[in-house]
């Protein structure tokens, strides 16, 4: 099962992600988004559990709670919405 993390501190890890998220069950997947432009943290990422018994364990558990000085927001992922491409620099 594959949640949603946000409003991370920009200084936040994926190692740090795990550590927190492992408290409560087998974390397989943690990945946070970066800018492509500046390579900064966007803020935001996700971790895979296992199971969703551990997954629904710590969306209880971290929903709300503040890390790093941010109340973090923990949900189910959802599925990445269809856009239509864009291309840059097409002219006419």
């Amino acid at each position: 099962m594959k949640l949603y993390v946000g409003n991370l501190s920009f200084e936040t890890t994926e190692n740090d992600l795990r550590d927190l998220f492992a408290q409560h069950g087998n974390v397989t997947d943690v990945a946070i988004l970066n800018d492509r432009e500046t390579g900064r943290s966007r803020g935001f990422g996700f971790v895979t559990f296992s199971d969703a018994a551990g997954a629904n364990a710590a969306i209880s558990a971290l929903n709300g709670k503040e890390v790093s000085g941010r109340a973090l927001t923990v949900n189910e992922a959802r599925a990445r919405e269809e856009r239509p491409r864009q291309f840059a620099g097409a002219r006419r």
